[in-house]
């Protein structure tokens, strides 16, 4: 789409920024780039209806095929590799595996494409405990059982800091300037906050924990479902400016969504599943220079020879003993004839992959609803320059107060070098703009990277001059949007039964985009088909 730069500052970055910034008329420089992952086009083909005959010789016979090779998929195949499941394929419509757990290769380290933190997991999440000590992740377990990461692994210090009005400050709620009624709200929120944390239901279940299954569904907690954390916010009396932003930016952050379009139940979710109890600050960290990409890796490391790369299901037939799978690979149609299959796709896509879904739908798929987000890499042959002595330091999360992005991290601050060259993580929810998808689809890199260089300036007048490359990733349907009405609706639980031979594991499932929840959905089906095998 072609634009003038103040039009597309303005849509990105709203209208008295770009005026400001489109008062330097002088030439702005783009570093060198690209468009990272498939192009949309490829997955699009599952909504054209097409019909397609793979030729007999080029059917093969697997017990296990999962479709998607994201976190979900990929803890699926760890599981039942485990368990002595050995006749499995993996297929994967992308180049690499991994989905929004994906990193990029890079010097002087390697760097996220999209989530790239694990909050340290309370110790009754025996699996996920489980999975970190074969990664060598944790301290040896003390005599209270107390889970504890290996100190190299935590997010060093300094973690947040956040722009606002030409300075650097620490943290990421905004104290600078703040009034004592600023402070006595943000007080009174985080009392709400701790009632919440001390809540348990008549069988023990905290309101909030992870993964979601855990958490209580009496109706005293599941009420938060029916209305926004906006509505929540002012019908508890807060309606602080800054109390505000920081929930909001909370939103945006984990979920793609603003205040006023998130739960109430997702929002203090945010804020209450990851403290153990009241007055606790919440759980520690674990985070790496590629993020996520750890355990993308390291799952890579021990199923690696299963997923099938460049491979698209464009049909999932479900037959009377088994499933047929037809894949496009490389302009060449294949089959897979499986007992069993795991679908590891976002949900909204079963509909379209899964013939006979959309005549006599199990769960309704629409309700899966998913924002866009893009991610740019900012590679630097050097760190920004200072502008005053007194203004906090680089930290690993770096928040521009006055942006609708969410700022970026810094790749090589958890390896403690703090000088010379580095890559900066931008990340931009699309939460703010009308049809987000189509939208971010029509610019092209030259178009983001503008964007991204342009609110970085905010706080880096030189990023221009520093920036070597930039690359962009565009997430169409990067995380599932835990609105109103969603969580508790019912959908989620349906999907998670089984269609005919046919599992489901996906974060979707879980209502919230989170690590924790696709592993857990991942191991769910996998041992739903081991004991479904064992029974046979």
């Amino acid at each position: 789409m072609t634009l003038s730069r103040r039009e597309l500052l303005t849509l990105f970055l709203g209208a008295p920024f770009a005026f400001a910034a489109c008062r330097d008329t002088s030439a702005k420089r783009l570093p060198e780039g690209e468009i990272i992952g498939q192009s949309a086009n490829i997955g699009h083909i599952l909504r054209e209806g097409r019909t397609f005959e793979v030729p007999q010789e080029n059917w093969e016979t697997k017990k296990v095929v999962i479709v998607g090779a994201g976190i979900a998929g990929l803890s699926a195949a760890w599981r039942l590799k485990g368990k002595g499941f050995d006749d499995v394929a993996i297929i994967e419509l992308e180049k690499e595996p991994g989905g929004t757990s994906r990193s990029g290769v890079g010097k002087p380290v390697n760097y996220p494409w999209g989530a790239h933190y694990l909050p340290v997991p309370f110790a009754e999440n025996v699996d996920l405990v489980n999975l970190l000590d074969e990664m060598s992740l944790l301290e040896p377990r003390g005599q209270n059982g107390e889970i504890h990461a290996k100190e190299e692994f935590l997010c060093r210090e300094p973690e947040e800091r956040v722009f606002y009005k030409g300075r650097w400050y620490e943290g990421l709620y905004l104290n600078a300037g703040a009034s004592q009624e600023d402070k006595r709200q943000f007080d009174a929120f985080y009392a709400e906050v701790n009632k919440w944390i001390n809540f348990r239901d008549a069988k023990g279940r905290r309101a909030f924990v992870l993964p979601v299954e855990h958490c209580s569904d009496d109706a005293e907690v599941t009420t938060l479902d029916k209305l926004t954390f906006a509505d929540w916010l002012t019908q508890n009396g807060f309606n602080s400016e800054r109390l505000r932003w920081y929930c909001d930016y909370a939103c945006r952050d984990d979920y793609g969504l603003k205040l006023e379009e998130t739960s109430a139940w997702a929002g203090l979710f945010y804020f209450c599943s990851r403290v153990k109890k009241s007055g606790d600050e919440s759980q520690p960290f674990i985070t790496v220079p590629e993020g996520n990409g750890q355990f993308v890796n390291h799952f890579v490391s021990k199923v690696g020879d299963r997923v099938r790369k460049n491979w698209m299901a464009v049909s999932i037939e479900p037959k009377e003993n088994g499933v047929d799978i037809k894949c496009l690979v490389d302009g060449t149609l294949r089959g897979i004839k499986a007992e069993k299959v795991i679908f590891a796709g976002p949900m909204f896509t079963a509909a379209y992959a899964i013939r006979g879904f959309r005549e006599n739908p199990p769960f309704d798929a629409s309700e899966f609803q998913h924002n866009a987000w893009f991610v740019a890499n900012l590679h630097l042959n050097e760190r920004p320059k200072v502008r005053f002595t007194s203004d906090f330091p680089l930290a690993w999360d770096n928040v521009l107060y006055e942006s609708p992005s969410l700022g970026y991290v810094t790749a090589t601050h958890q390896k403690g070098i703090d000088y010379g060259p580095t890559t900066l993580t931008y990340y931009y929810p699309m939460c703010a703009e009308q049809n987000a998808r189509p939208t971010l689809f029509n610019y092209d890199r030259d178009q983001i990277a503008e964007v991204c260089l342009s609110d970085m300036e905010r706080a880096h007048k030189d990023i221009r001059e520093l920036a070597t490359r930039l690359d962009v990733m565009r997430w169409g349907h990067a995380m599932i949007s835990p609105r109103p009405n969603f969580i508790w609706s019912g959908v989620r639980q349906k999907a998670m039964e089984p269609y005919r031979n046919i599992h489901f594991a996906h974060t979707d499932l879980g209502g919230v985009a989170l690590f924790e929840e696709a592993f857990y959905h991942g191991l769910r089906a996998a041992d739903a088909i081991v004991q479904n095998n064992a029974r046979s």
